[in-house]
């Protein structure tokens, strides 16, 4: 598909290289802003726009479904414009959709905005890695990747929420999207600056506009059902039900299209002829799943239970951002020098952030930052040796010819499973939220003798303080009620930071008997 960097001196190539790279790991940076200005910046974003919870929702549905489309078409696109001008083109456009972004409150012009910041974003993820591994060899990839990492996983799991918590409560929301503009603007100038692989035009495919049409429908119909399903009981509401069968249908049509198209389909599915990348593609589901979950739930338990502001719960996950990018380099460091397989670090990775949810899972209404560093530093630690090694494992033994797709098809399956995820954190909260006030309020009833003195010593301070006698009656029994909501929604929490840990000791055994099962057919089939 590609050769590799020009030639020329060793140095010169090795600047150029170097450029190149930081180029593209700043472009993956302003997709990690964009990706996550809605996580912290909702509220005063609706205040802003005065938009319903509804009409909100379609700023990050709009967004979300064009990048996995993205992720898509992006491998066709790939084989037909210069993948070094592909991404500079998708980075100004996400550096331009964000400086209109910041200058405007009208919400249909701010939807159809994140709309092009998705496709863009999708693009240049793809785009770069895929770069990466055409420009430089295999026996280099995994300091290569666990840097391109730094951008695209670390960022928004780290740093992008403490920007952005920052800049929230220092400035306005609109100074995140003008964030993005100069550093788009240094990506694109870097990468202009730099040398680039030569395309190989022999294997062009034409673009499968029937495919497309199916693909998209199916991830557009999931993605609003999984980002709105627990916000409408999920299959209690028509809609989602309607969606949810439009989409399976889509996606069917779109699995029968691809095998009638063949080689002329929208994507190349030979990545999955290859056992490593089937499991990779299968364990980064998973993966992406406890890595949006608890980047999901701790700003979230921060905010809801402990009234941390933005800035403190977006700081709070920031040293563990250092830890991440460690541990992403100690691995590298393993496979590249050491020829440590792999695999080797995936069973460590999973342990460690096990351990970190299992830690989290004993927080209370009384904890702070403090209580909880260790565990969100062992987490950041843990997943650097889990997502370079599926990285690594997913696209190490796959050709050029279907790279990108492989790239395309793994970060669809990641970002699903973030999804996926995150649905089911919310839902369970929800649930746990009213299941354990109904428990809690059945020990909460007249004549117990420790609600009374409870009561009576609320309902005093109250009156020291000025209240009304019978106000401060009335006063204390709210307080008490919103006690023991306050109760359910830390036991909430804690089951969530539990259901994370259980994930994968379910998933486990699952994913040793998946490997066990591919490697098999591999030698049948051999």
């Amino acid at each position: 598909m590609t050769t590799a960097l020009p030639g020329a001196p060793s140095h010169d190539r090795s600047a150029a290289g170097t450029v190149l790279l930081a180029g593209i790991v700043l472009a993956t940076l302003t997709e990690a802003i964009a990706s996550t200005v809605l996580s912290l910046g909702r509220g005063d974003i609706i205040g802003d726009t005065y938009a319903t919870p509804d009409e909100f929702a379609w700023l990050d549905i709009g967004y979300t479904s064009l990048k996995l489309m993205a992720f898509m078409v992006a491998p066709w696109l790939i084989d037909r414009v210069d993948p070094r001008g592909l991404i500079v083109g998708s980075t100004l456009v996400m550096g331009a959709t964000c400086a209109l972004a910041a200058m405007t409150a009208r919400l249909d012009l701010l939807i159809a905005l994140r709309v092009i910041q998705g496709l863009s974003g999708g693009i240049l993820l793809v785009g770069g890695q895929t770069l990466i591994f055409l420009a430089w060899p295999r026996r280099r990839q995994p300091f290569l990747q666990a840097l391109f990492a730094m951008g695209s996983v670390v960022a928004p799991a780290t740093i992008a929420p403490a920007l952005q918590g920052w800049l929230l409560d220092s400035r306005s929301w609109t100074w995140i999207f003008f964030g993005v503009v100069p550093v788009a603007l240094a990506a694109a100038g870097l990468m202009l600056m730099a040398d680039s692989p030569t395309p190989d035009r022999a294997m062009r495919r034409p673009f499968d506009w029937i495919g497309f049409l199916f693909i998209s429908t199916g991830l557009f119909c999931f993605t609003y059902v999984l980002s709105q399903g627990s916000r409408w009981d999920w299959f209690e509401e028509p809609r989602i039900v309607g969606l949810t069968l439009a989409g399976t249908i889509a996606l069917m049509a779109f699995i029968g299209r691809e095998i009638r198209a063949g080689r002329d389909g929208l994507l190349d599915f030979t990545a999955f002829l290859s056992t490593d990348f089937s499991f990779a593609f299968i364990v980064s589901f998973v993966a992406g799943a406890a890595l949006f979950g608890s980047a999901y739930l701790i700003p979230s338990f921060a905010v809801s239970v402990l009234a941390f502001t933005p800035t403190d719960a977006g700081l709070l996950l920031l040293p563990s951002g250092g830890l991440f990018v460690f541990s992403l380099l100690v691995c590298a460091f393993l496979m590249q020098a050491g020829r440590v397989p792999p695999i080797a670090t995936v069973p460590f990775g999973i342990l460690m952030i096990m351990v970190a949810m299992w830690m989290l899972s004993g927080s209370t209404g009384e904890s702070g930052a403090d209580d909880m560093m260790a565990a969100i530093l062992l987490r950041g630690f843990s997943l650097g040796f889990l997502f370079l090694s599926i990285t690594l494992i997913a696209f190490d033994r796959l050709e050029s010819r279907n790279l990108a797709s492989g790239i395309g098809l793994f970060n669809a399956g990641r970002q699903l499973g973030g999804l996926v995820g995150v649905a089911a954190l919310q839902t369970s909260i929800q649930d746990n939220v009213a299941a354990n006030a109904t428990v809690l309020g059945a020990h909460v009833t007249a004549g117990v003798p420790a609600l009374g003195e409870r009561l009576g010593a609320t309902a005093a301070a109250l009156a020291a303080r000025g209240v009304d006698a019978i106000e401060a009656n009335r006063a204390a029994l709210g307080l008490l009620g919103k006690a023991v909501i306050g109760q359910s929604t830390v036991i909430a929490f804690d089951t969530a930071f539990t259901t994370v840990a259980l994930l994968f000791v379910t998933a486990a055994p699952v994913l040793i008997t998946i490997r066990i099962a591919l490697a098999r057919l591999a030698g049948a089939r051999a």
